[in-house]
């Protein structure tokens, strides 16, 4: 009878955890956990999380897992939980402490770990916070994150005696970064860290670096005192772009709250895209590994195609987001990729994950070694006429919806268009995108033409298949 004791015992204890156990569905996003401290997201979700993590990684014959954090002032107590719940489940967890997400991802490989854990709230507002993971080497992202949620309402866990160990990688991280900078000349460079987590690595790779350099926001304080950290969004440039001027820089660089999305200005205060960079940075790849894939996501500007190709290598369009990205990089084995978010992505002499502070390296290691300057290089590429990324309200059980119901009407109507993440239709004006946002009830619109008569017809397209899903159009 012993074994019904212990059948009856395990239905019991699921059944109790189910009781008081659930995570907010909110918080199990496309890409990762993600929600607002004390709201959504507390410690003991953080502690559930770590287990059910636990759990998968353990039944995948896993036993390393790295766990790092970020700036913002709730990070070290939900680190603290996360740490809990997965030694609860008989792991050895290395702690990397405090740093930019790439330093984790770094840490992952250079301590052999089977996953990595980083606390982050990337950029979204102080109040928020979140988990990105890796297994195995791979993005932990989508139906993965899902499971998490399942596993916690089960409330079946690993049970184990597991142990801790602390890493200070900042010095080898800093080293490896400055690995592939060759540059000897002399270079005026303003910086701005947002004061994000990349705020101390910066300022040890700048120390080591020649050339003059200017840092604005490197003190890290997870209130953003000085400017909301996303430097995608012009105005949070306004700052780097003073310096610039007043500094008679060569360029800005600025970075994300944690450190895997880059900014960057000419410097005019021009700034350049995530698919214009990309674009840059392919031109010493390429000539590495002529013919290469290089990955840019649905929203990427027809330049970025018509330039990878006029370099010798093969662009590939795919979905938005950076766990996508990743995946597909391992698919076309692919040496370079990025976003219009500025997740860029070198396998080329790295590790193939999204690293701003690498990708900065990389940006000024093609200044140092070419005869053009940013703004003689960006003057060069060809220019067209877009909108920029236009993001507009949109219920969250309707969203995916109009995206189906476009794609209908337009696959009737015998157009040419890319259906991988939302439509992006193609015409002899150009082109349109209409996209479900993964993380947020919204829908995503970017427009490009040649000219301004045909961005306006192209404007009319997208807002008439809108209208016939009884969606109001937004403001171009």
């Amino acid at each position: 009878m012993k074994w019904l004791w212990l059948v009856l015992n395990t239905f019991r204890l699921a059944a109790d955890m189910n009781d008081c156990q659930m995570l907010d569905p909110s918080i199990l996003r496309e890409y990762d956990i993600r929600g607002i401290v004390g709201d959504t997201l507390n410690p003991q979700d953080v502690v559930l999380i770590g287990r059910a993590f636990g759990h998968v990684l353990i039944e995948q014959g896993g036993k390393t897992v790295a766990v790092g954090f970020d700036g913002r002032l709730s990070s070290p107590t939900l680190e603290e939980a996360l740490v809990e719940g997965l030694m609860s489940c008989g792991l050895i967890v290395h702690r990397v402490g405090l740093g930019p997400s790439p330093m984790l991802y770094f840490a992952t490989h250079v301590l052999n770990c089977d996953a990595g854990m980083m606390i982050t709230g990337s950029h979204n507002p102080p109040d928020y916070n979140g988990i990105k993971m890796t297994l195995f080497g791979h993005a932990f992202f989508a139906d993965d994150i899902q499971k998490l949620g399942d596993i916690v309402r089960d409330g079946i866990f690993t049970s184990g005696k597991g142990q801790s160990e602390n890493h200070d990688m900042r010095e080898a991280y800093r080293d490896r970064l400055l690995k592939d900078y060759h540059g000897q000349g002399k270079i005026t460079v303003a910086w701005d860290a947002g004061n994000g987590a990349a705020g101390e690595i910066l300022e040890m790779m700048t120390k080591k670096m020649p050339g003059t350099h200017y840092l604005l926001n490197e003190n890290i304080d997870g209130t953003f005192p000085a400017h909301h950290p996303d430097p995608t969004v012009e105005k949070n440039l306004d700052q780097l772009k003073q310096l610039v001027a007043d500094k008679n820089c060569d360029l800005g660089i600025a970075f994300d709250g944690d450190g895997d999305r880059i900014g960057v200005i000419d410097s005019q205060g021009r700034v350049i895209w995530g698919d214009q960079l990309l674009v840059i940075l392919a031109r010493a790849v390429l000539k590495d590994e002529p013919g290469a894939a290089i990955l840019c996501d649905v929203k990427a500007s027809q330049v970025f195609f018509d330039e990878i190709k006029r370099l010798g290598g093969k662009p590939v369009m795919w979905k938005a987001g950076h766990s996508h990205i990743k995946t597909k990089m391992v698919e076309f084995n692919s040496p370079l990729a990025g976003e219009m978010s500025a997740h860029i992505f070198f396998k080329h002499k790295y590790y193939g994950y999204d690293d701003a502070l690498y990708a900065a390296i990389r940006l000024l290691d093609v200044l140092a070694t070419d005869d053009q300057t940013l703004d003689q290089i960006y003057d060069a590429l060809p220019k067209l006429i877009n909108t920029p990324e236009i993001r507009f309200d949109c219920d969250e059980m309707r969203k995916f919806s109009v995206i189906d119901e476009v794609k209908a009407r337009l696959k009737s109507s015998g157009a040419v268009f890319h259906d991988m993440d939302g439509v992006r239709v193609e015409n002899s004006d150009g082109w349109w995108l209409l996209r479900a946002s993964n993380t947020q009830a919204v829908l995503v619109v970017r427009i490009e033409a040649a000219t301004d008569e045909g961005l306006g017809r192209l404007k009319t397209a997208l807002a008439e298949q809108l209208l016939k899903s009884n969606i109001q159009p937004p403001t171009y």
